[in-house]
C-alpha cells in the first residue's frame, strides 16, 4: 500500500513512565480518515459495551454464588470469594461507571480485564480447571480494550497494523522468477505458521481448557476437501498477483498493476477468502472449535482493520478503475460477469 501512514514510536521518554507515553502518543496518532465499519468509530457504542458488561458481569457473579456447577466451570478450584472482592470494584463497576461516560474507568476496565484473561488462560492452562471462564475473559478483553481505544481516541487506531509485512510498498523486483519465488517463499511461512503452529498451539490449548468436542471422520474428510480447493483459490491468486500484477501477496510488496484477471475477476481478494476457508478446514480436520472461531476472527480483523486501509491505498494508486472494480465485484461472495 501507498498510504504513507506514519506513527509515533512508544519510547518516548523513560523517566515519564511507559504508560504514560503509550496513552499520550495513542491520543495523538493522526486520523487518516480512511473507512471502516462505523462501529468502531461510535463513542456511545463503546459505552453501551461496557454498560452490557457490567450487568452481565454482576449477573455472572450472582451465578457463580447460586450454581456449583457455574463456578466450577468458570473459575476451576480458585477462591470465588477473593476473586469476587477484585472483581467487583474492577470489573463490574468500572464498567458500569465507563458506561456513564468517564473515561478512565474505560481504562481501568479493560487494563483489569486483560490482567484477568491472561490470569485464567494461565491457570486453565496448567490446571486444566475453569476453561469456560478463561474463554469468556479473553472475548471480554478484546471487547473491553477496543471499547476503552474508542472511548480514548474516538476510533480503533486500525493503522497500527500496517507495519513490517503490512507496510505499504510496491514491489521492486523486476522479472516474473524473482515474484514468483518470494510469493511461493510468502505463502510458505503463511500455511507452517497460520495454517500449522497457531491452529496446533490453539487446539491444544483447547484440548488444556477441557473445551474439545470431538467431530466425525466424514467431516475431517470434508474439511481436507476444502482445504486443497480453498489452497488451490490463494495459489492461483497469488500467481495472478505476481505475473499481472508484478507483485506479491504482501503490502510491503504490493502490486504495480490494478489485478482483475484470474480469479479476482470474480472476487476481491480471493487470497482472504482462501485463507479463511483453509483456517476453518484445518479447524474441522483438527476437530476444533477454536480453531474455527481464530479461522473467524481473522477475517474479522481483515475486513474491518486492514481491508479499508487497504482499498483506500488502491483507490489512490489506481483511480476510477479501482473503483468500477469495487462497485462491479464483490469482496467475500463471489461474482459472476455475463458472456
Amino acid at each position: 500500500m501507498g498510504s504513507g501512514l506514519r506513527t509515533r514510536s512508544w519510547l518516548g521518554n523513560p523517566a515519564s513512565g511507559y504508560a504514560e507515553d503509550m496513552g499520550r502518543d495513542l491520543q495523538n496518532l493522526p486520523d487518516t480518515g480512511a473507512p471502516g465499519p462505523w462501529f468502531l468509530r461510535d463513542v456511545r457504542l463503546a459505552r453501551a459495551y461496557f454498560g452490557v458488561q457490567a450487568v452481565a458481569g454482576a449477573l455472572w457473579w450472582i451465578t457463580v454464588f447460586a450454581s456449583d456447577q457455574v463456578r466450577f466451570a468458570t473459575l476451576g478450584a480458585l477462591n470465588p470469594v477473593a476473586v469476587f472482592w477484585l472483581d467487583l470494584p474492577l470489573f463490574v463497576l468500572a464498567s458500569g461507571v465507563a458506561a456513564a461516560g468517564w473515561r478512565p474507568a474505560a481504562a481501568v476496565s479493560a487494563l483489569w480485564t486483560a490482567l484477568v484473561a491472561t490470569g485464567m488462560a494461565t491457570y486453565a492452562t496448567i490446571t486444566t480447571l475453569g476453561g469456560w471462564g478463561a474463554i469468556l475473559m479473553v472475548a471480554a478483553a478484546i471487547g473491553s480494550v477496543g471499547s476503552a481505544l474508542v472511548f480514548r481516541l474516538g476510533r480503533v487506531p486500525s493503522e497500527l497494523l500496517l507495519r513490517g509485512p503490512l507496510a505499504g510498498r510496491t514491489d521492486t523486483s523486476r522479472t516474473t522468477g524473482t515474484r514468483l519465488r518470494r510469493t511461493a517463499a510468502q505463502t510458505s511461512v503463511f500455511w507452517v505458521l497460520f495454517l500449522a503452529a497457531f491452529p496446533l498451539l490453539i487446539a491444544w490449548l483447547e484440548s488444556r481448557w477441557g473445551l474439545a468436542i470431538e467431530i466425525g471422520g466424514a467431516w475431517r474428510w470434508t474439511g481436507a476437501a476444502l482445504f486443497l480447493a480453498a489452497g488451490a483459490l490463494g495459489i492461483w491468486a497469488a500467481v495472478s498477483l505476481a505475473t499481472t500484477g508484478k507483485g506479491t501477496p504482501l503490502p510491503s510488496a504490493a502490486t504495480t498493476t490494478l489485478v482483475i484477471r484470474g480469479p479476482y475477476r470474480f472476487v476481491r481478494n480471493p487470497m482472504a477468502l482462501g485463507s479463511i476457508a483453509q483456517g476453518v478446514a484445518v479447524g474441522v480436520m483438527l476437530s476444533s472449535w477454536f480453531v474455527v472461531l481464530y479461522a473467524i476472527a481473522g477475517a474479522l480483523v481483515w475486513d474491518w482493520l486492514v481491508r479499508p486501509h487497504e482499498e483506500q491505498d488502491l483507490a489512490e494508486r489506481f483511480g476510477e478503475p479501482f473503483r468500477a472494480y469495487q462497485e462491479r465485484v464483490r469482496c467475500w461472495i463471489p461474482t459472476f460477469p455475463r458472456g
